[in-house]
């Protein structure tokens, strides 16, 4: 792969032809295409990255990382530490002090009510909050004053960073949002797709699976910036359609999740009219096992824990799986650099990388094979298809529509055969499969599926709350509005204290000793399998200056220092 790729934590920008941003919305609009179009403005209504990314434009929270993956404070002066008082020596507080005179965008302040109340929110009842896990632990949040704002552990946290840091976990206006708690929180139509935020841009028009276009926020708090008037996010189409319409003819200045060949955004950035831009993070592109059975046979309760999976609860299968494929074609095929082959859904930072899982880099028919027949899973009616007490090896494999998960999607399919496992694939539109619609039947949180594909991340470097996402309480369910993380329907007592357990653990190798036991559980209990440690990707037009590629937060975190560099 031949496009420069920046692989490395620290990416630096490459500025040419203006210094520095000059006026705030001097530079008119700057074009966006996301193939997966966003569905939703409030991030903690969704857990599909698409969604997540466009909102943090809007919606910002008290701190963020940056592309080296360092926290850096956002909208407080500083990040709390015990050194500085901000955080409590035995760990039960951490004190975050806003920014003076900081604005929503519709002109009204910002207090430390909106931060008491975006906890409240993500917490009620019945509200389906994709991002409860950011919330874990705290006891209350205490408002001395309009600018302080402390959270009280209910037990000693060692890592307070978790609420209010990330794109994923953002303030929510408290005025505008008040009405939309618990299970009111998806109707909040309003405010879910024209929230008022802190961000450089402001929603202007919504429309759901097509295009957003935003505005510069009259009330950000550097009136520098941001330098475009105005903005727009386009969706639909492929990712191969989108990386032509900045790469080739230059129609968009940038180009989200190029999900493509390496041989194909080389052809593409030939032309020389734009640049593909990469970073590792710990985006990981995993096949998910269903433990509940999707029939729909089942009604309201169709993947939901009332009916376990009628072979999938057999780890004889679920492993005889994850030893056919051959993880190195999937990267040679897919992603070329910008993929590595991993055994782990935690694979970075370096610390938190297990060793343990390290066979599945070798695929092994044969010995999957030998694993399903000593577990009596035979072809007794040859038909090509294995069988055990009546219930055949016929699964629906789904994913997203992509020309690389299909690819991905077929060679996995071929693998399976050679086992004697007959698979159906299925792709759902990246607008409805990563939607946020709780009556969708296509959505991956709903799983109507027996194995899905899909890729996931997590903010920052820290991965307690992704971990705790594979706990038996964020299973999705129709009570949460579909909105657990738990997709595979995974419930294990020791994973959940694990999970715990790190709660309460300070030091820094102590925490990834923990964290590397819960990954090596959920790969060794075969129920993610994870295939490609995925670079991401994306690209802009030689004419857009400023972008700095964050694979630890939203890849968008810092448009507000876009600008548009005068070309000959």
């Amino acid at each position: 792969m031949q496009f420069g790729l920046k692989v490395a934590l620290a990416v630096v920008a490459c500025v040419m032809g203006q210094a520095a941003v000059a006026e705030r919305a001097s530079d008119g609009q700057v074009n966006l295409i996301f193939w997966q179009a966003p569905s939703i403005m409030n991030p903690y209504l969704t857990g599909g990255i698409k969604d997540i990314e466009s909102a943090s434009l809007v919606l910002e929270p008290l701190a963020r990382y940056d592309e080296t993956g360092t926290m850096i404070p956002w909208l407080v002066a500083e990040i709390p530490t015990v050194e500085n008082g901000g955080v409590a020596e035995d760990f039960k507080s951490i004190t975050w002090r806003l920014r003076d005179n900081l604005t929503w965008s519709d002109g009204t302040p910002v207090t430390a009510s909106d931060v008491a109340f975006t906890w409240s929110y993500c917490t009620a009842d019945g509200g389906g909050c994709a991002h409860v896990d950011k919330f874990s632990g705290i006891a209350d949040i205490e408002t001395p004053n309009d600018r302080t704002v402390v959270i009280r552990f209910d037990e000693a946290k060692p890592f307070p960073y978790d609420a209010f840091v990330g794109a994923s976990s953002p303030i929510l206006q408290a005025d505008q949002f008040a009405d939309c708690l618990g299970d009111r929180a998806p109707t909040c139509t309003e405010a879910n797709f024209y929230p008022i935020g802190t961000g450089p841009f402001v929603v202007d028009d919504f429309r759901t699976g097509d295009a957003v276009r935003m505005s510069a926020n009259p009330y950000y708090r550097d009136p520098a910036k941001p330098a475009f008037a105005s903005l727009m996010i386009k969706g639909g189409g492929t990712a191969e359609n989108a990386a032509r319409a900045v790469l080739e003819t230059a129609d968009y200045d940038y180009a989200w999740n190029l999900q493509l060949p390496p041989e194909v955004l080389d052809g593409m950035q030939a032309a020389g009219r734009g640049e593909v831009v990469a970073a590792f993070g710990t985006l990981v592109e995993r096949v998910v096992l269903n433990l509940t059975d999707p029939s729909s046979a089942l009604g309201d309760e169709r993947s939901t824990l009332a009916h376990p999976h009628p072979f999938l609860t057999d780890i004889s299968v679920r492993q005889a799986l994850s030893m056919a494929i051959d993880r190195a074609i999937l990267v040679e095929i897919g992603y070329g650099e910008a993929g590595r082959v991993t055994c782990n859904i935690l694979p970075a930072p370096e610390i938190y990388a297990s060793d343990a899982n390290e066979a599945c880099k070798m695929q092994d028919v044969e010995g999957a094979k030998a694993l399903l027949d000593s577990a009596g899973w035979t072809d007794s009616d040859g038909d090509g298809v294995r069988d055990k007490d009546g219930v055949a090896l016929r699964l629906l494999f789904q994913t997203s529509t992509n020309a690389v998960r299909q690819t991905f999607q077929a060679a996995i399919k071929s693998w399976w055969s050679e086992l004697g496992v007959e698979t159906e694939l299925r792709n759902v539109d990246g607008n409805v499969f990563f939607g946020s619609d709780p009556n969708s039947p296509d959505t991956y949180q709903k799983f109507y599926a027996d194995v899905q594909m899909y890729a996931q991340m997590f903010d920052g470097t820290d991965p307690e709350a992704y971990m705790a996402s594979w706990t038996c309480e964020r299973i999705p369910t129709p009570d949460n509005q579909w909105q657990g993380t738990n997709m595979p329907r995974y419930c294990n007592e020791a994973f959940d204290e694990l999970v715990s357990e790190m709660r309460e653990t300070g030091g820094l190798e102590v925490r990834a000793e923990l964290a590397r036991a819960m990954n090596d559980m959920l790969i060794q209990d075969y129920v993610i399998l994870p295939l490609v440690h995925r670079g991401r990707v994306s690209a802009h037009v030689n004419s857009l200056g400023g972008v700095v590629l964050n694979a630890w937060d939203s890849e968008l975190w810092n448009a507000a220092d876009w600008y548009r560099i005068e070309t000959d």
